[in-house]
């Protein structure tokens, strides 16, 4: 496993284990496909607080840019397939 993903995979790591589950597996499934833009958003995404995260995630939050729109939006669908 390459530096940078350690890195991101600690960064997954948030108070809520619920958290640490979607962030994990869109790391996972998602994130090594994605375009730099995508990945890019994905490293914004993680400096976001976790009650932000959890209400984008687990409380029909919406994200006030675009790119965060769809990355939030494709995170949710990653979670959706798996369950």
């Amino acid at each position: 496993m390459n530096l940078q993903i350690k890195r991101l995979r600690w960064q997954c790591r948030r108070g809520a284990k619920e958290l640490d589950a979607v962030l994990c597996l869109y790391l996972d499934e998602s994130y090594p496909l994605a375009g730099s833009a995508e990945q890019s958003l994905f490293v914004q995404l993680l400096a976001l607080e976790d009650d932000q995260l959890l209400a984008y995630f687990f409380a029909n939050g919406e994200p006030n840019t675009e790119g965060f729109k769809q990355l939030v939006g494709k995170i949710r669908s990653t979670l959706m397939d798996c369950s």
